[in-house]
């Protein structure tokens, strides 16, 4: 797979060209079991290239699954099972694939059944004198011949399902984002209104001050207008206040003249 880039007939892993909803997940992934990490070539030239470039690396083994030689898979032919209870349909049928692909889907999982439950999946290989090969929805694998392998299924082996988990958590990541840029944008928003509530605020302060101002100088002309207003009273008292003074002096003196006058 690291030669991908450079060899573009390789597609990928058959894990990497089917999807399978998460409740057919273990039965296909029991039914596929190695075959499930088979490398899907454009073509046996590609095939034949990777498998020296194997060799001559001494690294390892793998099965190749040319598209071009495997363009007429063989069909189930025990059409009457697919009525029987219990039965879900044929492997490859709960698959989503590209149309290219659909073949090596046909050739890897389209002669297995999927059953409901392993009950089932007997009465069925006892009916059909145990020629079918079967995977149960819990993992349970009945194959020709009689033998039936089950237990626990580790689901750290799960390929399709942490491929689907990958998936759904690019989907949840691109939301994430999607909501984060819109959040972001309703904080720019929110900033702007913001800044204009402040500046407004300002303005109003400004203007409540310039009200004082002018209240303040209200108040100083009025004081001003009260003193103007009270001084001519205050002159015209003093001036009375004068008046009687004089006159009592001139009273004082008018004898003392009219007896100069006399002598």
């Amino acid at each position: 797979m690291e030669q991908k880039e450079q060899n573009k007939g390789i597609v990928g892993v058959v894990a990497d060209i089917i999807k399978v909803d998460k409740e057919y997940e273990i039965a296909i992934e029991i039914a596929l079991g190695g075959s499930i990490q088979n490398i899907v070539t454009e073509d046996e030239e590609t095939a034949k290239k990777m498998i020296e470039f194997l060799k001559k690396n001494h690294f390892g083994r793998a099965t190749f699954l040319p598209l071009t030689s495997i363009a007429k898979p063989q069909a189930f032919k025990i059409s009457d099972a697919l009525k029987e209870k219990g039965v879900i349909g044929l492997a490859n049928t709960l698959v989503q694939t590209e149309v290219k692909y659909e073949n090596v889907a046909k050739t890897m999982l389209g002669r297995i059944l999927v059953i409901d439950h392993i009950d089932n999946a007997v009465k069925i290989a006892k009916k059909y004198n145990y020629s079918i090969r079967m995977v149960t929805l819990e993992g349970e694998m009945l194959v020709p011949g009689g033998a039936i392998s089950g237990g626990a299924f580790k689901n750290n082996s799960n390929l399709l399902g942490r491929r689907r988990e990958l998936g759904e958590l690019k989907q949840k990541l691109s939301a994430a984002k999607e909501k984060l840029n819109i959040a972001m944008v309703d904080i720019e928003n929110i900033k702007t209104e913001r800044n204009h509530v402040r500046k407004a605020i300002e303005e109003k302060k400004a203007e409540l001050q310039e009200l004082f101002l002018k209240q303040n100088t209200a108040r100083m002309n009025v004081v001003s207008a009260e003193e103007r207003k009270g001084k001519p009273n205050k002159d015209l008292a003093h001036c009375r206040k004068n008046s009687r003074r004089l006159s009592k002096k001139r009273l004082r003196y008018i004898p003392i003249r009219k007896k100069r006058e006399m002598t």
